[in-house]
């Protein structure tokens, strides 16, 4: 089983997961914990080859991945709790695996808050992993995620964030990492059928405002599906949680409470 770490206030609390992106790990959530402790019951997951899921190797002998193995992982902890529904907190990838979590088991899902959500690959993310794929075998693994991690946070209030999710990459093998890279040939199918099939879950999506490559796709999605809500934070980019935690607090802990921001 995964690593994780829970914080249980008592069976009458309402439970919150949350679910790190490709190369980061539950630590990414440190400005969240202390928050969410004082008022639900929390669980913090390392997906697998992450964190300090890393060396549980043996259990995943496949070459591939898929968003289902992926998404499975979390569902045996999950089950493993006895925890029946939860709120979902994702950032990243992490909102894809959410998504399909909502797919697997809806039984679950109490709402989802998607932070920095990954909805459509657009032309240059697109040609991004393609150039990922086409260089992979040849150059460092870490040469790869500095250059995906500067595309899609640029900017200079994004330096925090950025080398945050470098020095948790660093953790990973490079075996692992080309096997969470292959997760991108899925990505473009299954956003589009998660674009065409809503579920019936409330859903908030916070987006910085300076996530130019994710923001425009998520304001459509949203406009089309009718559980879904946006918030934008200004000043901020792909990663709400760390540039704009207590802002991201606020919002998504009322959200779950009332069901509105």
């Amino acid at each position: 089983m995964l690593y994780y770490k829970d914080y249980q206030l008592g069976k009458d609390k309402e439970w919150v997961v949350f679910v790190h992106g490709a190369g980061g790990s539950s630590s990414i959530w440190y400005r969240q914990i202390r928050r969410f402790r004082k008022s639900f019951n929390v669980l913090l997951v390392d997906l697998r080859g992450h964190g300090r899921s890393k060396d549980l190797l043996e259990s995943y002998v496949k070459d591939n991945y898929t968003f289902n193995d992926v998404t499975s992982d979390l569902l045996e902890v999950i089950r493993h709790l006895n925890i029946r529904k939860a709120h979902y907190i994702g950032i990243s990838m992490g909102t894809i695996i959410i998504r399909t979590l909502g797919e697997m088991a809806p039984q679950h899902m109490k709402s989802m808050i998607l932070c920095g959500a990954i909805t459509r690959l657009n032309i240059r993310s697109r040609l991004l992993v393609f150039l990922g794929h086409s260089v992979k075998r040849f150059v460092p693994y870490m040469w790869l995620y500095r250059l995906f991690a500067w595309v899609i946070m640029p900017n200079p209030r994004d330096i925090m964030s950025r080398n945050l999710f470098i020095g948790e990459a660093k953790k990973l093998y490079k075996k692992e990492f080309l096997r969470w890279f292959r997760l991108t040939n899925e990505v473009n199918p299954l956003l589009k059928y998660f674009k065409e099939k809503e579920i019936a879950v409330p859903t908030l999506y916070i987006m910085g405002d300076g996530d130019y490559m994710f923001l425009p796709p998520v304001r459509k999605i949203v406009q089309e599906h009718e559980h879904a809500i946006l918030q934008v934070i200004e000043d901020c980019g792909h990663v709400c949680n760390i540039e704009k935690p207590a802002l991201f607090n606020k919002l998504a802990i009322r959200f779950i409470q009332y069901g509105y921001i």
